[in-house]
């Protein structure tokens, strides 16, 4: 495994590559890594013959109140963990290498954007948007690695890839659980043992709503009701949504339909915490068996 902090040797490296015909994989992450982040090298390294893991805490998407100067940063830690998954190349660069003096250029999607995570963090989805522009730029992988926890910002880079003709494809992984069900993050480090017990409401709301749905119950109203009562049983989540949306334009859902995300996002203590499920019609249902 090679480390490069700058893109100069990050494009000599997949320019080598590619020139032997060898497809290139990328994991963008802001480091702190977890077995989530390890899937989506797995992941990666079963489709692409070559994987690039990038670690860079990207300042843009902070807001000023936002946890930036105590994002962990276990560096050597997480290097060991990809030089044991196998993975290739992780680039290290620094913010100036990223955004060189002076640098002005945002990207910015609009529309699926505006609610939810876009609504509670207002410069949040630019700050994505630029970063994983660049870093696309920077190496030119064929593929792109995402996990589905981040439900609107990988919706959001998929609408980017498509909206600017980026010659690549994002690859959405499912979400890696702890065996308790919370779903994985850099930032679980954070809540104390209770913190850690009051977020488990998130994954019991949707797994309530899971069953539901298998039972085929297909009316967002209630759905949503019934999200909600599980999260308001638990008195210390500060809720910031739980809501049933559109897959595709992540607008709140008013009536039934085939495919459902429920999305459900809070703070226990001083961390926030978010989850989702994706509910989709299974064969059965489409032949008529439910």
């Amino acid at each position: 495994m090679e480390v490069v902090s700058t893109v100069a040797e990050l494009r000599a490296r997949v320019s080598g590559w590619k020139r032997a015909g060898e497809s290139v994989g990328l994991v963008p992450t802001m480091g702190a890594l977890h077995a989530g982040h390890m899937s989506l090298a797995t992941a990666s390294r079963g489709e692409c013959a070559r994987t690039v893991l990038t670690i860079f805490v990207n300042p843009t998407q902070f807001a000023p109140h936002e946890d930036l100067t105590r994002y962990p940063r276990p560096l050597e830690r997480d290097l060991d963990l990809c030089q044991r998954e196998g993975v290739d190349l992780v680039f290290t660069p620094a913010v100036e290498e990223v955004y060189p003096p002076g640098d002005s250029t945002f990207v910015e999607v609009t529309g699926i954007t505006k609610n939810w995570e876009g609504e509670l963090r207002p410069s949040h989805f630019r700050g994505v948007a630029t970063v994983v522009t660049k870093l696309f730029l920077m190496a030119l992988p064929d593929r792109a690695y995402f996990g589905q926890k981040d439900f609107q910002q990988q919706a959001v880079i998929r609408r980017m890839t498509r909206d600017l003709h980026l010659p690549l494809e994002i690859v959405t992984c499912p979400i890696v659980r702890d065996a308790d069900g919370l779903a994985l993050s850099s930032r679980n480090v954070y809540l104390s043992p209770g913190d850690r017990q009051a977020g488990l409401c998130l994954p019991r709301s949707l797994k309530h709503v899971e069953e539901l749905w298998r039972n085929g119950e297909r009316d967002p109203a209630r759905l949503t009701r019934e999200l909600r009562s599980v999260l308001a049983a638990e008195p210390r989540m500060s809720l910031n949504y739980g809501v049933l949306v559109d897959p595709m334009t992540l607008e709140e859902a008013t009536t039934p339909r085939n495919e459902l995300v429920a999305l459900v996002a809070g703070r226990v203590g001083q961390t926030r915490v978010l989850d989702n499920t994706w509910l989709r019609m299974s064969a059965s249902d489409h032949q008529g068996g439910n």
